[in-house]
């Protein structure tokens, strides 16, 4: 038999390379390439690429959707049920943040309307009349979940609380968020409300590129005022993850009794960022846990550099 000549050899030889990392990306995760506005992978662009172990077993989760993609290529690494409809409850508070953040300046004052009886739960206990600025309702509305922040930050838009609400579904349709839809800026279940894990994700991939957002949803406690100074509310934030859990940056939780629980994170561990939405879930913050070992412990982030570098020499 005769030997391969050189160049026939290069071909063989990058042939074999590429098969090897075209199965172990299939095997590990696949892309989700529907949303836009957000950096999706491009191999001249990436450093690495996330392969999953031969070895791992998948966890069980009793959240209804769930999915964790890789921040840096959109890689998906794990998914359940990750484009169902579902309740948002609280995590709803992402798209009333942005909407918020398109028309307030920081300083802005507004005015806390008459209470609504409709509105009950997580509250800071804005009254009647109160004036506060948006940046400090904003940390109310992300640190501490305030359903009241919520409305007040609707109250005040131009055209009051329906015209917020058009406003965010303008804004989903804007990002792409083909599944989701809003009837309140709170949460509150309805048959309207809804959204999915994936929805969920590529929304918090966005906030998060915000310095304002992402601080503020990293922040464990906070003091706020009122204009008067009379008033300050200490808030803390409710997602027990952020500080306990190492990594986890954000961001949201949410819960009602419709929706169950809810937990959109965001992970940084070892130069490798992870994001996470679990939906109806019995228990988000241990299941979220879960996930996040088995995700740094099962996939290695593998560079894909030498590759390009094999086929731009064969393609000469």
């Amino acid at each position: 038999m005769k030997l391969l000549t050189t160049t026939a050899f290069k071909v063989f030889y990058v042939l074999v390379v590429v098969s090897f990392f075209i199965a172990s990306f299939f095997l590990g995760a696949k892309v989700s390439a529907e949303e836009t506005n957000v950096k999706l992978y491009n191999i001249g662009e990436a450093n690495s690429l996330p392969v999953l172990a031969q070895s791992a077993n998948f966890p069980t989760f009793s959240a209804e959707g769930i999915i964790a993609v890789d921040a840096s290529s959109n890689v998906t690494l794990f998914e359940k049920n990750a484009d169902e409809p579902l309740y948002p409850a609280s995590t709803t508070k992402i798209i009333t943040a942005l909407v918020g953040l398109d028309y307030y300046k920081m300083d802005d004052v507004l005015t806390v309307q008459a209470a609504d009886p409709t509105v009950d739960g997580q509250k800071m206990g804005l009254m009647a009349g109160e004036q506060m600025t948006f940046q400090n309702m904003l940390n109310g509305l992300l640190i501490y979940s305030a359903n009241d922040a919520a409305v007040t930050i609707s109250d005040n838009y131009p055209g009051g609380r329906d015209a917020f609400v058009n406003a965010m579904n303008a804004k989903a349709n804007a990002l792409h968020l083909t599944n989701s839809h809003f009837a309140n800026p709170v949460g509150l279940d309805d048959p309207s409300q809804v959204t999915t894990a994936r929805d969920m994700v590529r929304v918090s991939q966005i906030a998060m590129t915000n310095p304002i957002f992402s601080q503020i949803v990293g922040t464990k406690e906070k003091i706020v005022t009122d204009m008067s100074g009379k008033f300050s509310y200490d808030v803390k934030n409710v997602n027990e993850l952020l500080g306990t859990v190492p990594g986890v940056i954000g961001i949201k939780t949410g819960w009602t009794e419709g929706a169950r629980e809810n937990l959109i994170s965001e992970v940084q561990r070892n130069g490798h960022g992870v994001y996470i939405a679990l939906l109806g879930s019995e228990d988000r913050f241990g299941e979220t846990t879960e996930l996040i070992n088995w995700i740094y412990g099962n996939y290695s982030w593998q560079n894909v550099g030498y590759v390009q570098k094999a086929i731009g020499m064969v393609l000469k």
